[in-house]
């Protein structure tokens, strides 16, 4: 996925659009965790950026670049649609990743520490209904 494309999803966008696209990850967001769990390496850091994103003292324009990241994580049907077997999460991964880089020095030990214990509690979740889906 080139540079430029990344820099256009990656857009903060108004107010407005990061009001959409954050109502949008708190639908979905763990909805699509579970099916991305055993695709995208270092999901700890994509749920720590969740957490940063949400967090009202994470300056204006890092919340945008999160949550654009993350609002085209949980769109099914993207530049590679999510469905496609082996492949299908890699565009995801390419955005996310430069989302993360980008911002790292906003996620704070408190977000990561909030990512370790759901992705823990969601673990124990899916083990106490016998259908465990997240292999973090």
């Amino acid at each position: 996925m080139d540079d430029a494309l990344i820099g256009e999803i990656l857009e903060p966008g108004s107010g407005e659009e990061q009001n959409r696209r954050e109502q949008r990850v708190r639908e979905q967001f763990w909805s699509t965790v579970r099916k991305a769990a055993r695709k995208v390496p270092f999901m700890e850091d994509v749920v720590a950026g969740y957490f940063c994103a949400l967090d009202p003292k994470t300056p204006a324009r890092v919340r945008g670049i999160l949550l654009a990241a993350l609002a085209y994580f949980v769109l099914p049907l993207d530049f590679i649609p999510d469905f496609l077997l082996g492949v299908g999460f890699t565009d995801d991964v390419a955005v996310l990743m430069a989302a993360l880089g980008a911002v790292r020095s906003n996620i704070t030990d408190a977000h990561r520490l909030a990512a370790r214990r759901a992705l823990a509690d969601h673990r124990n979740d899916e083990a106490e209904t016998d259908n465990p889906v997240i292999d973090v």
